[in-house]
C-alpha cells in the first residue's frame, strides 16, 4: 500500500487549519496525514529542518515574511516539498507558478480542487527524478490564463497599445504583463531592440537597413530591421539601440549585418 501524503498546514488562522486538516484527513485517494500545522513561516521553517514533508498546504497574507517568501526559501533545498498555495486572495497566482508551485487554491477550498492538487503532488512523488535540469520557462497571465512556455520556445515579445504580444514559432500569445516587467525576468538571453520590443538573441537572422516602411515611428533607426528565424518577420530597430544591437548579434555571429 502507498504510504499517505505527509502535509505541513501554514495558516494563521486557526479556524482554516482546522477546516484544512478535516479536508486532508478525509480524503482516501490520495491518502494524506498532517504532520504540524504553523500559523507563520518562522514557525514553519523551523518545523521543517527536523520533518520531512511531501507538501506544504501554504497561506501567503502571514505575519512576517510571506508565504511566497517561504516557498521560494523552499525550491532550494536539495529535496524540496511540494507547495500548494491556500489563500484568499487570487492575485499572486502569477507569482505564485513563477516559484514552481504545485497548485493555487483559493479560500473557501473545495473538496474536489484540494484532492486534485494533492493527486498531482502524489504523482510527481512516484515519478523518477529527472536525469538533466528543467529547462528554463516564462510564467505569463495571457489573457486570464497562467501559462508556462519554454524560453526556448520563445522569439520576441512586443508591445502594441494596452497588451503585449508574445510570438511562437507555432502561434502567438496576448500577454496582461507589462514588457518592462518581462524583460526583468527574462533575463541575458533577450534583447531589446525597440521601446516596444525584446526579441531573443538565438532567434535573430540577420540585421539589416530596410525601406523606411519598416521603421514604427521617428525614433527607428533609418530603416534599420531585425528578421526573425521561423516566421521571417522584420522588427524595427531603434537609433537608441542600434549599436547594441550590431555590437550583440556580432560577438553571437547570429547572421548577417547589411
Amino acid at each position: 500500500m502507498t504510504a499517505p501524503l505527509r502535509v505541513l498546514l501554514v495558516d494563521d488562522e486557526a479556524p482554516a487549519r482546522l477546516r484544512l486538516r478535516g479536508l486532508v484527513e478525509a480524503l482516501t485517494v490520495p491518502r494524506a496525514v498532517v504532520l504540524g500545522e504553523a500559523g507563520d513561516t518562522v514557525t514553519a521553517a523551523a518545523f521543517l529542518e527536523h520533518t520531512a514533508v511531501d507538501v506544504v498546504l501554504l497561506d501567503i497574507h502571514l505575519p512576517g515574511r510571506s508565504g511566497l517568501q517561504l516557498a521560494a526559501v523552499l525550491q532550494r533545498l536539495p529535496r524540496p516539498p511540494a507547495v500548494v498555495f491556500v489563500t484568499a486572495h487570487a492575485e499572486h497566482a502569477l507569482a505564485a507558478f513563477e516559484i514552481a508551485a504545485t497548485d493555487y487554491l483559493t479560500k473557501p477550498v473545495r473538496r474536489e480542487r484540494l484532492q486534485a492538487a494533492l493527486q498531482r503532488v502524489a504523482v510527481r512523488a512516484r515519478a523518477p527524478a529527472p536525469a538533466a535540469e528543467e529547462a528554463p520557462v516564462l510564467v505569463v497571465s495571457d489573457r486570464g490564463r497562467v501559462l508556462r512556455l519554454p524560453l526556448a520556445e520563445v522569439l520576441y515579445l512586443k508591445a502594441e497599445l494596452k497588451y503585449v504580444t508574445l510570438r511562437t514559432a507555432a502561434r502567438h500569445y496576448v500577454l496582461d504583463d507589462a514588457l518592462a516587467d518581462l524583460e526583468a525576468r527574462l533575463g541575458d538571453g533577450f534583447l531589446r531592440v525597440h521601446r516596444n520590443a525584446l526579441v531573443a538573441r538565438h532567434a535573430v537572422r540577420a540585421l539589416e537597413r530596410r525601406a523606411p516602411s519598416v521603421a514604427e515611428d521617428s525614433a527607428s533607426a533609418e530603416g534599420w530591421a531585425v528578421q526573425m528565424a521561423h516566421t521571417g518577420e522584420w522588427l524595427a530597430v531603434s537609433r537608441r539601440q542600434l549599436g547594441a544591437v550590431r555590437e550583440a548579434l556580432l560577438a553571437a555571429g547570429a547572421g548577417p549585418i547589411a
